[in-house]
């Protein structure tokens, strides 16, 4: 069974709700994941917009998710330490989950969760670390990897 992450309030490929957006109350989503590899030591989390206009958008970056965890609740803390785990600054220059805020009347934007299993419990990155170094630290580490989009326009 492939990894597979899921969100009970959307649909892969559905819309977001409101609440989830900067339109709303900016919280991040519950989210939960069936099908973990064995070997699978710890969890990487990014969600990034790739249709914002001036490139791929950072919205999320929550890594050191302990192996034995199979879910998220929502509405975590934006704290930099949440519940055990890390979280890396965005492209909203702060850590935490910023929702998804797109240009008004540009269209349909697609946000991508981007689940990642990994062979290592923690990564070797310091305080401040922005999405992008998250990514790179988990290269060479990811069993398997999920993906869940929803999508968002304003």
């Amino acid at each position: 069974m492939p990894l597979t992450l899921t969100c009970p309030d959307f649909p892969d490929g559905g819309r977001i709700p409101e609440r989830f957006t900067c339109q709303g109350d900016d919280i991040s989503p519950p989210l939960a994941w069936t099908g973990v590899p064995d070997g699978t030591a710890g969890f990487a989390l990014i969600c990034a917009d790739p249709d914002a206009p001036a490139g791929t958008w950072y919205h999320w970056g929550l890594f050191d998710i302990p192996g034995s965890r199979r879910d998220l609740r929502g509405s975590l803390p934006a704290d930099a330490d949440v519940e055990g785990m890390r979280q890396a600054v965005t492209d909203f220059r702060r850590p935490g989950y910023g929702g998804p805020c797109p240009p008004r009347g540009h269209g349909v934007h697609h946000y991508h969760f981007r689940l990642m299993a990994l062979d290592v419990a923690h990564l070797p990155l310091d305080a401040g670390c922005h999405c992008r170094d998250v990514e790179r630290a988990a290269e060479g580490h990811v069993v398997a990897t999920a993906l869940l989009i929803g999508t968002y326009s304003r």
